[in-house]
């Protein structure tokens, strides 16, 4: 697994050492390996697209976060490539739910623990049930997401 690294959110350390994130700790307790990939943070673009560009890596291979919030009062996580929208109809059916709808981005930081271009399905400060689309990620051998604690849901979205 690769994480993705926004340089102006994460500080280097004295030593040139990379500060860990939540993603990170967790991912280091569970015993998973992962590689890190930075790259500059351009705030005028926080497309997947431009991440994909700037680690010289196809669209196939990134993949972006997406916190929803349901009818019901449960957030669900969708982890999708970054070319690809959200078909919140069929998001709500493999949730099983009615509704749901993007949260607005005011409430990322203060739910997730995570800023817009920089939010990851594993280490949000709450777990939600996190959702990730399979049509693309059995073809790759590695994929890169920003890394947050998730409970996967297997099921094509």
């Amino acid at each position: 697994m690769r994480i993705l690294k926004i340089l102006k959110r994460f500080k280097m350390t004295k030593k040139d050492k990379i500060e860990k994130t939540n993603a990170m700790r967790q991912l280091d307790s569970a015993g998973i390996h992962y590689s890190i990939s930075e790259y500059a943070y351009d705030e005028s673009d926080l497309s997947g697209e431009h991440v994909a560009e700037a680690l010289g890596k196809s669209e196939e291979e990134i993949f972006k976060t997406l916190v929803t919030h349901s009818n019901t009062g449960e957030y669900f996580v969708f982890v999708i490539p970054v070319a690809a929208e959200l078909n919140l109809k069929k998001a709500a059916s493999v949730a099983g739910v009615k509704k749901i709808e993007m949260i607005h981005v005011k409430e990322l930081l203060p739910l997730t623990g995570y800023v817009r271009g920089g939010c990851s399905p594993i280490g949000m400060k709450k777990l939600f049930s996190t959702l990730i689309s399979q049509s693309k990620v059995k073809k790759l051998n590695t994929s890169s997401v920003n890394l947050n604690s998730f409970q996967s849901h297997k099921k094509q979205i």
